[in-house]
């Protein structure tokens, strides 16, 4: 099996991809770039089994609704429920799974930065599905929604504090508690890239996240939920350790 992690950011610079191929008890990471393009991400799912996008794939259908309404007319909130209108419109379904489950609260698609990643997003997912993809942006397809500080989260990795002018854990320590828990991850040469970039760091994550979505180690959209999730995205939380990654499926 090979999983390709994305780590996508507005423009090519700063966006990552790594390349995990999958083996009896060990993983390799076999390609490890930065500032990647539309074209090569779409070329290199090409030959992956599982693609898995840090970003959000969709935006709230309520805010979606949201900016119809307004573009007609005006837009109506109950007295008394401004607050919860506002959190609706701010966050997707899979957003407030994540919360309920982790404690953590992905980021604004509808009212963060992020949203400029989530432009490029949508129209790297109309390539994905020109090429042949199938993209079901509820991850039943190649195609999964990842978030890397929940999959660490998960993984009892530190989550918070790596990444910024005021990081609190360096991410070359993270690399290697990385190592300590997955001893069966080779990085191989790209080891170095992982240490001094949390962007490729952060797109090796997606590939590991992508090996869990792949063999059913992460949280799917229920029947109730599938509908939503296939218009807003939903975010692949692994269900278990990562040495589920090795251990749980095929190989």
């Amino acid at each position: 099996m090979l999983t390709l992690g994305v780590d996508l950011a507005a423009a090519d610079k700063r966006t990552a991809m790594a390349t995990v191929e999958w083996l009896p008890g060990r993983a390799v990471v076999r390609d490890l770039v930065l500032d990647v393009g539309d074209a090569r991400i779409v070329e290199a799912g090409g030959h992956a089994d599982k693609v898995a996008l840090d970003c959000p794939l969709g935006w709230p259908e309520h805010f979606v609704a949201l900016v119809q309404a307004h573009r007609l007319g005006h837009v109506t909130v109950a007295d008394g429920e401004s607050a919860q209108w506002r959190r609706r419109l701010a966050y997707r379904l899979t957003d407030e799974v994540v919360r309920e489950e982790t404690g953590i609260i992905p980021l604004s698609v509808s009212a963060d930065r992020i949203a400029h990643a989530a432009f490029r997003c949508a129209g790297l997912l109309a390539m994905l599905a020109a090429d042949g993809h199938d993209v079901d942006r509820g991850g039943g397809g190649r195609v999964v929604e990842v978030y890397p500080a929940a999959a660490l989260y998960r993984w009892g990795l530190a989550h918070r504090g790596y990444k910024g002018r005021g990081q609190q854990v360096q991410h070359a320590d993270l690399v290697t508690a990385l190592r300590e828990a997955a001893p069966w991850l080779d990085l191989g040469v790209f080891e170095g890239l992982c240490r001094r970039s949390h962007d490729a760091f952060d797109s090796v994550i997606a590939a590991l996240n992508a090996r869990a979505a792949a063999i059913g180690k992460a949280v799917q959209p229920s029947d109730e939920q599938r509908t939503v999730a296939r218009v807003e995205g939903w975010i692949a939380l692994p269900t278990g350790p990562l040495s589920d990654l090795i251990d749980g499926a095929e190989g």
